[in-house]
């Protein structure tokens, strides 16, 4: 404090402030820097939250589905493996019971997003099968998991029903392979022969019951 005419006073606080290659004497600026480090960190706190609480539905909705799958003993639907610290990965194994595809199994992978049931999961099947809705790749053509058909009151064991009836009854009308699709349709004879020959190949030992 210094006295001026009688009367103390108290000195502004000041702050030195370059302007271009000069030093002045200014009012303190605002921190607005501190603020927005508080709100991004409560933001991603708040995300990190969301993404648990979406993956801690799907990890319940998947392991009831799965108890409930392996309780019923799914007749086409075998061989079940999970990581049980992965739950969002199932393999199994089709098995089909129509020709040409009765002489085989066929092992599939199933993959749930962390948003399931709210998202589809996909189906990639990692044996060779010959097939015109099933291409090279062992992606599927499967309308009850397309994003515009898929809802979340669907269940993974409806999932496989719709599969197996695929497999069992292709629909040339929307393949993934043209040149099947045209064989299955114009010479079903020889589609049949070939695809037999292709499944004793290239498919699994069926199981045993």
């Amino acid at each position: 404090m210094f006295r001026l005419h009688g009367v103390y006073l108290r000195p502004a606080t000041t702050f030195l402030r370059a302007d271009r290659g000069r030093c002045s004497i200014g009012t303190p600026p605002s921190l607005p820097l501190q603020t927005e480090v508080q709100r991004s960190r409560s933001h991603g706190k708040k995300q990190e939250e969301d993404e648990l609480g979406t993956t801690m539905t799907s990890t319940r909705r998947l392991g009831k589905e799965l108890d409930d799958m392996r309780k019923s003993g799914m007749k086409h639907f075998r061989n079940i493996q999970v990581d049980e610290s992965n739950i969002l990965t199932w393999q199994g194994l089709i098995v089909p019971d129509c020709p040409p595809y009765d002489k085989g199994a066929f092992r599939i992978e199933i993959i749930f997003p962390a948003e399931y049931p709210f998202k589809p999961p996909k189906i990639t099947f990692k044996t060779k099968i010959y097939h015109p809705n099933i291409d090279e790749k062992g992606q599927v053509c499967l309308p009850i998991i397309s994003v515009e058909n898929w809802k979340p009151a669907t269940k993974t064991c409806q999932v496989i029903q719709c599969l197996i009836a695929l497999v069992n009854a292709p629909q040339p009308e929307h393949p993934l392979r043209a040149d099947l699709a045209e064989e299955y349709t114009k010479d079903r004879a020889k589609f049949m022969k070939n695809a037999e020959e292709f499944t004793k190949k290239h498919s699994e030992k069926r199981p045993v019951d």
